[in-house]
């Protein structure tokens, strides 16, 4: 393994297992902000540094430096939370942070807008209400993805339960963590065995994984460095189908970026699933790219590699073969609404949440009335890899109050909004995200409003197409598996994304790059007459587009589900 030669894989070199300076930074009263490398560093920890951008240029003309915060995300595996943690948190949102509580597309729970001076103590009250934030961020493992809902079936629980416990084994072993936020005395030698999996500078690039319950590809498994598929026979989890290799990420402009669905390379009993995934993230911890961080995400690994020889390099550090794949089916890639019951006659509500944003806004005080909910609620609640919210485990008889208080709350999008509404994605954007190009979050619920009537003029209004809007070409949202996905170019334009399917199983395509609102609808509306007036029964928009030939199909762009 060569050395290290990218500036961020010195700091971590450098960094005694994630310490750095961060705790001189937060002892710095001269400024908002935190040390250069000392940002690199605490993406470990799951924070990032931001700054309002919508200030930015005031606050330049007036010599000040910039609005400096920071950005909070928890580690929840599966997006699991008791009715106690989310009071806890709901209470340090509105203590510390701004613009509520945020549901991101990994089931985490998201806060913006903490001043370094605040830093640490909102820091310690996730950590009181028994979530941390460790490795929620930076160049490890991140929250693991479960298909919900885990208490839909003891199938679901099974996997829940194999994620969870893979999420525990591969955290950081580092305990500059619990040192720096909850004030835990460092023990002499302690660093000895060093990070047994991870090693001093931990792996090339961030890494996903998630674990996904066929027919409903909610993960969207595809798009994740390592994948689960469970596979159930005789009604019992027999196993998983491994999937390696996805990733959504690229650089507007440069081919050696791309997004890329995952290759599924076999199959592994549930009691192998640590040994195949430390050695999977292994494998790209010694052969990642460590000089190009833009080419250095296992997709880029496994092409220069090829799958063939990254397979044989996890089967050799597994220490067996594995097993050919087993087939499996997936539906869709979306949520399902409303009411459904599980198994044991308990029930579950699915609440829209639109661009994951959790605040009171007008007659939708979604921050009030899930507190309010919390508060009564004796079940827990499950995050959607889709940004929405599951009031899980409900008794039957609980039922009624929790539909009062949606009502009263105004919390029953789900039960109004068009079904392109419900699906629609969107990343934070501006005016936090320094990488965003273009508007997401804060323009979806106005787009989506023009694009339902478009398809409303085509009699086209219930059609149960997936949008998707990132404010940069990065993929937070996962727009390259969004039958229509907007990717910021520069403030107010957009390249036009077209084809993907409704299953994650196919990558959509470029179909006209930098254009604006005008231009987008005006494409849309065309296409949409063509579909209205041309699809099959039952056949989805990105179907549709490329069965007439309006997007070219490639086999590069669907997932490879056979090794």
């Amino acid at each position: 393994m060569t050395s290290p030669s990218s500036p961020v894989e010195r700091i971590k070199a450098a960094s005694d297992f994630l310490r750095g300076t961060l705790a001189e930074s937060l002892a710095d009263a001269h400024t908002g902000a935190i040390r250069d490398d000392d940002t690199v560093l605490i993406k470990f920890h799951g924070s990032y540094q931001q700054d309002d951008r919508d200030l930015r240029e005031e606050r330049r003309q007036q010599k000040l430096e910039p609005a400096w915060s920071f950005m909070i995300r928890t580690r929840t595996p599966g997006g699991v939370a008791t009715p106690s943690q989310w009071l806890a948190l709901d209470a340090l949102a509105t203590r510390y942070a701004t613009s509520g509580l945020r549901v991101t597309t990994r089931q985490a729970f998201q806060v913006h807008g903490v001043v370094k001076t605040e830093l640490k103590a909102t820091m310690k009250a996730f950590n009181d209400a028994l979530v941390d934030t460790i490795a929620a961020c930076g160049d490890v493992n991140r929250n693991v993805l479960v298909s919900p809902n885990p208490v839909e079936s003891p199938l679901h629980a099974e996997v829940h339960d194999w994620a969870r416990r893979l999420s525990e084994h591969l955290l950081p072993k580092t305990r500059a963590y619990y040192e720096i936020w909850l004030d835990e005395e460092r023990v002499a030698g302690g660093e000895d065995e060093g990070e047994p999996v991870y090693g001093a500078t931990y792996l090339p690039r961030k890494f996903k994984t998630a674990f996904v319950v066929p027919p409903h590809n909610d993960v969207d498994v595809f798009a994740q460095d390592l994948g689960f598929i469970a596979i159930v026979e005789d009604g019992a989890l027999a196993g998983f189908d491994v999937t390696v290799g996805g990733g959504m990420g690229a650089t507007h402009g440069d081919a050696e970026t791309y997004p890329r669905l995952a290759h599924v390379i076999g199959f592994v009993k549930p009691e192998q699933v640590f040994a195949v995934a430390e050695a999977v993230l292994t494998a790209q911890r010694d052969f990642g790219n460590r000089e190009v961080r833009k080419r250095a995400r296992l997709k880029y690994t496994i092409e220069t590699l090829g799958i063939a020889r990254f397979k044989a390099e996890v089967e050799q550090r597994a220490g067996f073969t594995l097993d050919p794949a087993r087939a499996f089916a997936f539906e869709h890639n979306g949520d399902r609404f409303g009411w459904s019951e599980g198994h044991d006659g308990r029930w579950h509500l699915t609440l829209r949440i639109e661009a994951g944003r959790i605040v009171d806004r007008d007659t939708r005080r979604l921050q009030s009335g899930l507190r309010a909910i919390a508060q009564v609620h004796d079940g827990d609640f499950r995050l959607t890899p889709n940004q929405n919210v599951i009031v899980a485990d409900v008794a039957a008889n609980r039922r009624e109050a929790i539909d009062a208080l949606v009502a009263e709350y105004g919390l029953d999008l789900h039960a109004t909004a068009s079904p392109l509404r419900l699906a629609a994605l969107a990343c934070v954007a501006l005016p936090t995200c320094a990488l965003a190009m273009a508007e997401a979050e804060r323009y979806l619920p106005e787009f989506v409003g023009k694009v339902d009537g478009l398809l409303a003029g085509h009699g086209l209004a219930e059609a149960p197409i997936h949008l998707r809007i990132s404010g940069c070409p990065n993929g937070c949202s996962r727009p390259y598996l969004g039958e229509i996905a907007l990717i910021g170019k520069a403030p107010g334009r957009y390249n036009l994304m077209l084809g993907a399917d409704r299953r994650g199983q196919r990558l959509n395509r470029l179909h006209r790059e930098n254009i604006d609102e005008k231009e987008i609808l005006g494409v849309l509306d065309d296409l949409f007459a063509r579909y209205a007036a041309r699809r099959r029964d039952g056949e989805g928009f990105g179907d549709f587009l490329v069965r007439d030939g309006i997007v070219a199909d490639d086999p590069a762009l669907h997932a490879k589900v056979a090794a």
